[in-house]
């Protein structure tokens, strides 16, 4: 097992293929989905096709993946993934946040704890000059995280999707935390 980082409370680790079935049970929940596609699980063909491989990715600009597993580091239990990925391909400048948790870890302020993690690991050591996020404008829980893992409000924006799910009229929302910003904000601490 790759270990990525280590929190007080999470391991986050390397994906492989033996977690083909973790990721098929966390994307079949419909609570988990919810905010992705209105709730629909994806099927175990879209997680073996798209889903395992784009975990799996390895990011040289980066010297390494951007998905990790997320575990519980007192059971080892399966909690979920962690997104910290460059936005384009051979620059690790600007990284895509992200996270998809079972609900057994909701509310236990594992999400803010491994980003806020993830966040001091890319601006001290992988050269990340930006942290960007995005979710729905109604996921409120989401947006919270996101503030108490130091990124700010962006903008609002409309995207074109294929499928409007309940909520989506409101729109996305982008929230963002540059290095410097960052670093003003660990000395007024």
């Amino acid at each position: 097992m790759s270990t990525f980082l280590e929190t007080e409370r999470l391991v986050l680790r390397a994906f492989h293929e033996g977690d083909l079935e973790r990721l098929v049970d966390l994307d079949s929940d419909p609570d988990v989905m919810r905010f992705l596609n209105g709730g629909r699980p994806s099927s175990r063909a879209f997680v073996v096709e798209r889903v395992l491989p784009q975990m799996l990715k390895n990011y040289s600009c980066m010297g390494a993946r951007g998905y990790w597993a997320a575990e519980e580091k007192a059971t080892g239990r399966f909690l979920g993934w962690f997104e910290f990925r460059p936005v384009e391909e051979g620059s690790a400048d600007v990284v895509e946040l992200g996270y998809r948790l079972n609900k057994a870890a909701w509310g236990k302020g594992y999400a803010t704890e491994g980003a806020r993690a993830l966040v001091r690991k890319g601006f001290a050591e992988l050269g990340v000059q930006r942290v960007t996020a995005d979710t729905m404008s109604v996921n409120s829980r989401s947006r919270r995280m996101m503030e108490k893992a130091g990124l700010v409000y962006v903008r609002t924006w409309f995207g074109d999707w294929p499928e409007s799910i309940e909520g989506s009229e409101h729109g996305e929302v982008e929230y963002a935390l540059s290095k410097e910003e960052w670093r003003a904000a660990a000395v007024d601490c």
